[in-house]
This record gives C-alpha cells, structure tokens and sequence, in this order.
C-alpha cells in the first residue's frame, strides 16, 4: 500500500522518474510542465522545499513499497485555515481509487497537521475523473474557473469543508 509522505530532498530523483514517465498521461488533462521544468528540475525542486519550509504550502509524495512515486499531493496558499489542493497520480494507478483514498487521507491530514478548516481545488470541464474524485472526496462545486486558474482551460472550482 503506498504510503503518503511529506515531500524532502531524498524524493527528488523518484518525483523527477515520476513526473518523466507519465508526462504525456498528464498533457491529455492537464497543462504540460513545459520542457523547462524538467530541464531545471533541480532548482524548481529546491525552491519547492523552500516554500514548504517557510510555511506558505505542503507538498506530499505518495510513496509505492519499492520507492517509487506513484502520486503527487500539495497543499498551496495556507492561509487563515485555507489551502488550494492539487494531485496527479501516475496512469499505472490511475481508475483504481488510489486517488480518492489518498485526497480524504489529506483531507484528514490537513486538519490535525495543518489546521485547515477548507481546502479548494480547480478542475478543467474535460477532466471527468479529478472531479469524480473531489465529488468522492466530499467536495462540492461552488463557482467557476477560468482559463487563468486553470493554465488556459476553463473549469469548475470544489470546495471541501473539513470536518476536526
């Protein structure tokens, strides 16, 4: 079972075989890296480590047995019990509930850890399973996205209020 782990420097080569290997699977729903982030990978994932350090946001790997990346998980923009949520998980788990499970494990996560009260997420109109996966989650839609919360696309924004 993978474990879902705070993200730290010794997960950058697994993050990087990650993020590598399922590029194409994340283009088809979401807006590519670029190849500049991979490219500049080292610096990206240092200045991320950063920002979790200062506070400003969380970012989790979900961690398979053998060490390898197979989920992403961020909490960004903590502020007044608030954070935006984003994820990705790779397409060899993707469709078996790997996801859902993982986000109402953050969810739970978020309020003993972090002290959140509301987390929000975007998702495009053509990404059916990130909303099937919020709705799961106990997310509900509460307004719309637009193309510049969503790298060009529009979309819907989800709001799950978390329960103590």
């Amino acid at each position: 079972m993978p474990e879902l782990t705070r993200l730290n420097a010794g997960h950058a080569p697994a993050v990087l075989a990650f993020e590598l290997a399922n590029r194409t699977y994340f283009a088809a729903s979401i807006p590519d890296r670029g190849d500049e982030f991979f490219e500049q990978f080292t610096d990206g994932y240092n200045a991320m480590l950063a920002e979790q350090e200062d506070g400003a946001c969380v970012f989790y790997a979900l961690v398979a047995e053998d060490g390898s990346v197979v989920g992403r998980f961020n909490l960004y923009d903590l502020e007044d019990g608030t954070a935006r949520l984003g994820y990705r998980v790779a397409e060899h788990v993707a469709g078996r509930g790997v996801a859902t499970a993982t986000v109402r494990e953050l969810c739970r996560m978020a309020t003993v850890r972090h002290g959140l009260r509301t987390l929000r997420a975007a998702t495009s109109h053509d990404n059916a399973p990130s909303q099937r996966v919020l709705i799961k989650a106990g997310f509900v839609p509460v307004g719309p996205a637009t193309p510049a919360d969503l790298g060009g696309k529009s979309g819907t924004w989800y709001q799950g209020d978390l329960q103590p």
